[in-house]
């Protein structure tokens, strides 16, 4: 993969099942070196869309490119230069963690030595070491996972995609995978990842492209799409709905309040952040109110999130809605 040749690069990419639109003119592109992140909530097409650049299934129009080779035209090429770790972990069952590595190993062209140096090594990069001998089928699912996303670096890609890498990990298992993609990125590789977990697009995407029903509706760096929604603020949370009316009184002649209904947080824009928060700290002193919270709030992707698809993103990974819609 030349360094000025896109890894991915889409073109009103789009995948139809009847009526239904699954992904709608979908204009991608991922640079050499660099980690992208789908963001959406279920449903929203991200699955479809890696299995597309895969060449799982085919497009129903538009263009596809991984490493300059055509998605449909040159399959062989594509799935040469492309490594996809889906949502469900495909491994044998009734082999040990460290015997699926070193048969995935053998399949993919290395001797029995080679093979068995580089499940080593995995398994060290991935912490399986306290279950490298026990049959997959008696792991949990986090542990499944760790096995599953190390088999498919048993020979390292140009381009990795994962897909829901940290469902239904602990958050031990989810560190591990976190600092693996960016030791995996310091080394040169390039990362497409899906993700409904916002604060995962924002440890790792150099660039997010948050979808929604299968069209893209925002892309930027999390610090862009974050700007997008508006400027930090401080939050003053009252203890009770007599506090608010009182620390309302107090602020509203000098600042811009909102107060969401039934609500105890008064929120005031803070273009000048520290020294509105002093501003507004002295005033709250002077009222005599008391009050559980001060802060000086930033945009989160949470905020972006909401603001740009309408709906809270979904905490809960439910990885069969997307196939099954789609």
């Amino acid at each position: 993969m030349s360094p000025t040749t896109p890894a991915v690069e889409t073109d009103g990419l789009t995948k139809r099942y009847g009526d239904f639109t699954a992904v709608d003119a979908l204009d991608l592109r991922v640079d050499p070196g660099t980690v992208v992140s789908i963001l959406g909530p279920n449903g929203a097409g991200k699955t479809t869309t890696v299995r597309m650049l895969a060449t799982l299934i085919a497009p129903t129009s538009g263009t596809a490119r991984v490493g300059g080779h055509d998605v449909v035209r040159d399959g062989d090429a594509v799935r040469g230069v492309i490594s996809l770790t889906g949502q469900f972990a495909a491994l044998e069952g009734n082999l040990t963690a460290r015997e699926n590595l070193v048969l995935m190993g053998r399949l993919r062209g290395h001797g029995r030595s080679g093979a068995a140096t580089i499940a080593d090594h995995l398994i060290d990069r991935f912490d399986i070491g306290e279950f490298r001998d026990r049959l997959i089928k008696g792991l949990s699912g986090g542990q499944r996972r760790r096995v599953d996303l190390a088999a498919s670096l048993v020979v390292q890609p140009q381009l990795l995609v994962l897909d829901e890498p940290t469902t239904g990990l602990d958050p031990r298992s989810r560190q591990v995978v976190w600092q693996t993609v960016r030791d995996l990125v310091a080394e040169g590789v390039t990362l497409l990842l899906t993700t409904q977990y916002l604060e995962e697009a924002d440890a790792l995407a150099d660039r997010i492209v948050l979808i929604d029903h299968g069209r893209e509706v925002a892309e930027g760096t999390p610090t862009e799409l974050k700007a997008r929604i508006g400027e930090q603020r401080v939050d003053v949370v009252a203890i009770d709905a007599a506090g608010v009316a009182e620390l309302r009184a107090a602020l509203e002649p000098r600042f811009d309040v909102s107060v969401p209904a039934g609500g105890r947080t008064l929120s005031i824009p803070a273009p000048e952040e520290s020294l509105d928060l002093e501003r507004i700290a002295a005033v709250v002193r002077g009222s005599g109110v008391p009050i559980d919270e001060l802060a000086l709030r930033r945009p989160t992707l949470d905020d972006a999130f909401l603001a740009l698809t309408g709906q809270p993103p979904s905490e809960t990974a439910s990885p069969e809605s997307e196939e099954v819609a789609a």
